[in-house]
């Protein structure tokens, strides 16, 4: 599905088919809800979550996003018999759209200004953990098994992005080793290896990526989103150019209400309120 209205509607008005969504704060949390199948993907929650963080990109109310699943795992990936089967029967150029539209959840999710924090407690397998991959954060419970699977099923790892990101968190070694075995990853080592940035109680979980994605939701708007678009483009860059573009985009950020109120507030030794202007 599409939201055809996106460019004016906030996404807190919107009410999705293939997942919860609650607004708070600032703060979306988007819940993949089907635990009886430990909250698998269908070609419409695909699609669903491509268009609403696609719409993302135009809504100015929400500042930060937290993903999670429901009943105590994140997502076992993409749906054995939804979509796997159907895989089987289609042809080179269905597929390709296929693995193009799955794609498009993950260039949408880096394109979103706003942060995006997973919180991952159980499996985390398949596309789900392309999903925690491809957030900005990932805040783990010690029960979560985070599985690559794609090899198991005789596929590459090369999904979604895997192969450039994935190196990018862990270090190409560990990360060759996770998608080459599908192995999975436990809570543990996946916060001593960098891909989660802390493991805390799974009970826990929800109140502390909230907690992390208010933090980030009251800080500068501008400047986040800034921070997210130089993240992502400057691996791409030579040191020299990356420095440049720093530069420029620093002054940008320097022309903002916001770091004019920072400055105000640290001459009258006060707590800075960003505003996101």
């Amino acid at each position: 599905m599409t939201f055809a209205n996106a460019t004016t509607l906030p996404l807190s008005a919107f009410k999705p088919q293939h997942f919860l969504l609650v607004v708070e704060d600032k703060v979306a949390t988007i819940t993949l809800n089907r635990p009886e199948k430990k909250n698998p993907l269908t070609f419409e929650s695909y699609r669903e979550l491509t268009d609403f963080f696609h719409a993302a990109a135009k809504d100015d109310e929400i500042k930060a996003f937290v993903i999670r699943g429901a009943g105590g795992n994140f997502s076992s990936g993409g749906d054995v018999f939804e979509i796997i089967g159907p895989l089987v029967e289609m042809n080179t150029k269905d597929l390709t759209k296929f693995t193009r539209m799955t794609g498009e959840l993950v260039k949408a999710m880096r394109a979103s200004p706003q942060p995006i924090i997973s919180a991952v407690e159980g499996v985390c397998a398949g596309a789900g953990a392309i999903i925690a991959m491809a957030s900005d954060l990932r805040i783990g419970a010690a029960s979560a098994r985070v599985m690559f699977l794609f090899n198991k099923v005789g596929l590459a790892g090369c999904d979604m992005g895997a192969c450039a990101i994935l190196p990018r968190i862990i270090g190409q070694g560990r990360a060759s080793e996770l998608l080459y075995t599908g192995r999975p990853m436990r809570g543990e080592e996946a916060e001593r290896w960098g891909f989660f940035n802390r493991l805390v109680d799974a009970g826990a979980l929800l109140a502390e990526a909230q907690k992390l994605a208010k933090e980030i939701a009251d800080g500068p708007t501008y400047a986040n989103a800034m921070t997210k678009r130089m993240l992502e483009m400057e691996w791409a860059m030579s040191i020299n150019d990356a420095i440049e573009s720093e530069a420029v985009a620093q002054a940008l950020c320097m022309t903002t209400e916001d770091f004019a109120r920072a400055y105000r507030a640290f001459a009258a030794k006060q707590t800075p309120v960003f505003a996101g202007d």
